[in-house]
């Protein structure tokens, strides 16, 4: 599932191409990954410009130019393709909005995820629960060890918890936990004030660095995109197992707990 380098490196890239754009037409393949009927969508966006571009944790949100938004959750297995009409991707796609034909929009493998067309206040409402930004005005050393230790449980668990911190889904926190020389399983309960500071100054840096990378999607935005994807060249342990530890030579280990997959280094991050 995209997490926030992806996202974020979407909502750049998107940026550059969409903006003040007119929406010509929209391709409906699958009416349930939108909130309303088809036709309806189809109304309301059509001849609507794209104004700007806003990533909320996992999310994007288009906003167009009569105040509404379009909110993506791209969910997994979900991706998002720009190009023109000829150079529609060999996919299945759920959505495609047209800014002419020169330049379409796919959303493909939204069997999960969704494009809902709301009011900003319906688009606030329904990301109100989302915990602050890695990156937000608010986050900084002393909320993050806040919301760190008023949790219990593994780390991972709460830091891929879209309640506590939003954006970090199952491959970051591990990136994070390994930066920090923690492993994902230990218990937050048990870190002191030393690790809560690594392991901020881990979260701040892994995510920069993936975002920069262009996240770990495996389809290009674009046909002359040659950054997206660039992170997992950059992966030191999520789904490495068996591979050496860049660090300390150990053989990487995959772990079950709680559903999730957890990977990491024995011979260098702590597990208490």
């Amino acid at each position: 599932m995209p997490e926030l380098p992806e996202m974020e490196h979407y909502r750049i890239e998107l940026s550059k191409h969409l903006l003040d754009k007119e929406i010509t037409d929209v391709q409906i393949n699958r009416e349930k990954s939108l909130n309303i009927t088809a036709d309806l969508f189809k109304e309301r966006v059509v001849g609507r410009k794209i104004i700007f571009v806003e990533r909320r944790a996992k999310h994007l949100l288009f906003h167009l130019d009569n105040g509404r938004r379009l909110l993506l959750h791209l969910m997994l297995g979900g991706l998002i393709y720009l190009g023109a009409k000829d150079d529609r991707p060999n996919r299945n796609t759920q959505i495609e909005i047209e800014f002419g034909p020169e330049l379409v929009l796919y959303f493909i493998g939204l069997r999960l995820g969704y494009l809902h067309e709301l009011s900003a206040r319906e688009a606030d409402e329904t990301l109100s629960h989302l915990g602050p930004e890695p990156f937000g005005r608010k986050m900084n050393p002393e909320l993050f060890k806040k919301l760190l230790q008023k949790r219990r449980g593994s780390l991972k668990t709460v830091l891929v918890n879209q309640d506590v911190i939003s954006g970090i889904g199952n491959c970051y926190a591990d990136e994070i936990a390994f930066a920090a020389g923690l492993r994902p399983t230990v218990k937050v309960q048990s870190l002191g004030e030393d690790d809560l500071e690594r392991l901020y100054e881990a979260m701040r840096e892994t995510l920069s660095e993936m975002t920069e990378a262009g996240g770990y999607m495996e389809l290009p935005l674009t046909q002359e995109d040659t950054v997206t994807g660039g992170a997992n060249d950059l992966l030191k342990v999520y789904d490495r197992e068996g591979e050496p530890c860049p660090r300390c030579g150990d053989s990487i280990v995959k772990e079950e707990m709680n559903g999730r997959k957890v990977f990491y280094s024995p011979g260098c991050q702590d597990g208490r």
